[in-house]
């Protein structure tokens, strides 16, 4: 019975020295998690502070937005082509749920560029926009935030679907709308002729260290904790082990003292 008690320990013992380190490992990841969000906002406070450029000379000739230049203020001239005009559902912005308009915008090098045009919130349980405001014709120039593809895993929310999608994804509106597109696109901050102000503006980035510290501090608590509980409880079983065999010789003691006749029982 001893023996099979000590194979419980000893599985026991091993499954909370696997388990916090799993929470150390979990708490590492937090941390580099934490890293890396450190660094993209480097390169977001960058890319703010920079001074607008051609869309070209930021992003080269292969017209791909990467990380490394979301938030750059691109500047673009061509005409929207208000026949391919997306609706993008489920979108919210400061906690109101509404749709965001996204028009391809015609390049003079015979690119286009996604352009969200804004924000329209939604007004009670409506599933469409009530009012879509005109797309101006003619020439317009933009200046923009640039912003790379949104990508949902393996949801298909970003190919454009009878007029409206979930995300903004480059190579999934190129193959819908039969476009030479920029993987990325580009959210209105100026237009000329001034975009409409039924549009909502976009917020900013958000620059901070997010929950990551905080949640790698608790992952290292529970492993402590783990490690704790095992040292704890081994104690315990150390003492209880201790007390059973300091008995056992006392009881045997007490025994043998015994008078032989009280031993051997009252005579017959």
């Amino acid at each position: 019975m001893g023996r099979l008690l000590n194979v419980r320990w000893i599985a026991a013992a091993l499954a909370v020295l696997v388990l916090a380190g799993v929470c150390v490992e979990l708490g590492r990841w937090q941390l580099h998690r934490l890293d890396d969000r450190k660094a993209r906002n480097d390169v977001t406070r960058a890319n703010l502070a920079a001074p607008p450029a051609p869309i070209d000379q930021i992003v080269g000739a292969q017209g791909l937005v990467g990380d490394q230049h979301a938030w750059r203020t691109a500047v673009v001239t061509g005409r929207y082509d208000a026949s391919q005009q997306i609706v993008l559902r489920y979108r919210n912005v400061d906690d109101r749920p509404g749709f965001e308009i996204v028009t391809p915008l015609i390049l003079s090098n015979g690119k286009a560029v996604l352009v969200d045009r804004g924000f329209l919130a939604r007004q009670g349980a409506e599933l469409a926009p009530g009012h879509i405001p005109a797309v101006p014709t003619g020439e317009v120039s933009i200046t923009g935030r640039l912003r790379r593809s949104e990508r949902g895993g393996s949801t298909n929310g970003g190919t454009p679907d009878n007029g409206t999608a979930r995300l903004i994804n480059g190579p999934d509106f190129a193959k819908a709308l039969g476009l030479n597109l920029y993987d990325g696109y580009l959210t209105v901050d100026k237009q000329e002729p001034a975009n409409d102000p039924d549009f909502g503006a976009f917020p900013g980035p958000e620059i901070d260290d997010g929950p990551h510290f905080f949640y790698a501090l608790q992952w290292f608590f529970f492993a402590l904790l783990a490690i704790g509980g095992l040292v704890y409880f081994s104690r315990q079983d150390s003492r209880g082990d201790t007390s059973s065999s300091d008995d056992e010789p006392a009881a045997a003691t007490a025994e043998e003292d015994k008078p032989e006749e009280a031993r051997a029982g009252a005579p017959d």
